[in-house]
């Protein structure tokens, strides 16, 4: 196969369904021809990652694979949910995402091959952490929304795109779903890599580790608080970002400096 052409084509796909998207919103229509291109753009991508997961040595799972691949599912968990939650306007944002990231996967090359007979278990914890990454940035990105659907309420500015938003008890009854269906994969991802990897204090994972663990703890205190406390608002939206980012910092940020800078 032409990988070259299926990103290309899943590309126009997903630029199709946003710019569509832009300009129908509030058409219940719309929604129906989302899935349709968004769903065709998927079956693309997933093709390219194939193509390119998959070697004669295992899997690489280099910076730009896994950030192509961890794209790839957070659009497979919005499309999951697109009949039954409205957040088919965070496809503005996730759709151009996954475009980029594809455009990414095959114009540079990085490897990290991960053996094809690797045990179940870091298995287990290699999805569980793609899963949870792909769900806490869905959730990043609402908090995104809610924070700004929250500004325009209290400057008494509702411009057009506020007024196809949902109402904001139903934008924080999402955010706190997600963030907590994230949470609970997160949890099982340090498990996992607590009981199956040889050492997840190595040099080469420390960083990782370390503020994976803090970010589980800011997603807990976030949780905890909202449960307990009531914490919603601001503060949701600024502990779900700072969760999101310390998370991203741990996984792409060291994938970053091992095989780009240090070449590992």
């Amino acid at each position: 196969m032409n990988i070259f052409f299926l990103s290309l084509s899943a590309i126009i796909l997903y630029l199709v369904a946003t710019i569509l998207r832009i300009y129908q919103l509030g058409n219940i229509s719309s929604k129906y021809l989302l899935l349709l291109l968004g769903g065709l753009a998927v079956i693309l991508h997933a093709l390219v990652l194939y193509l390119n997961l998959i070697t004669p040595s295992g899997l690489n799972l280099g910076i730009f694979n896994a950030a192509s691949l961890m794209s790839w599912m957070i659009v497979v968990l919005l499309l999951i949910s697109l009949p039954r939650q409205p957040v088919e306007n965070l496809t503005t944002v996730l759709f151009p995402i996954a475009a980029l990231t594809l455009g990414l996967e095959n114009f540079f090359h990085s490897e990290h091959i991960l053996s094809l007979d690797t045990k179940f278990g870091v298995t287990l914890h290699i999805l569980s952490s793609i899963i949870a990454y792909s769900l806490l940035s869905i959730s990043a990105l609402q908090a995104l929304f809610l924070a700004f659907q929250d500004y325009q309420l209290h400057h008494k500015h509702p411009g057009w795109v506020m007024k196809k938003l949902p109402p904001l008890q139903v934008m924080e009854t999402l955010l706190f779903q997600m963030i907590a269906l994230g949470f609970v994969l997160l949890s099982i991802s340090l498990i996992s890599g607590t009981f199956f990897l040889e050492d997840i204090f190595s040099q080469h994972l420390v960083h990782k580790t370390v503020l994976s663990i803090v970010a589980w703890c800011v997603f807990a205190m976030l949780l905890w608080g909202h449960w307990h406390y009531g914490w919603r608002g601001k503060t949701a939206i600024r502990w779900s970002l700072s969760g999101f980012v310390v998370l991203m910092l741990g996984y792409f940020g060291s994938k970053l400096v091992l095989e780009l800078i240090l070449h590992r």
